[in-house]
């Protein structure tokens, strides 16, 4: 569940789908992006979608439970573009709800492999 939650935040049909992303975010959900930019829940929700070319299943993603109600996600990600890709460790923490998982916060950090 909490993988196909993820990866739907990087696939185009899902991204763009602003009432799904609307029941994803929490209220106080924050992006520190991989440019160092903080992204409030309105900014993510009104950011104008493109394309992306997102590797998935997303690589080495991995789901750690910090209690029964939260969840550590870690992945790489990697974004094809046409002279290059670009890389980032990811991290989210998912907390559950009476209406289910809501993304709370999410990091990029940008790495060259």
């Amino acid at each position: 569940m909490l993988t196909r939650l993820e990866e739907s935040l990087w696939r185009a049909e899902t991204r763009s789908d602003r009432k799904l992303m609307e029941t994803i975010f929490a209220n106080d959900c924050t992006e520190f992006g991989r440019s160092g930019k903080v992204w409030s829940r309105s900014d993510l929700l009104n950011w104008p979608m493109h394309a992306l070319d997102a590797v998935l299943p997303l690589p080495d993603l991995r789901v750690t439970l910090l209690d029964e109600r939260t969840a550590l996600i870690t992945y790489t990600s990697i974004v094809r573009r046409a002279q290059q890709s670009d890389h980032a460790r990811r991290s989210s923490i998912w907390s559950l709800t009476a209406d289910g998982w809501k993304l709370r916060f999410h990091q990029g950090t940008p790495f060259e492999p």
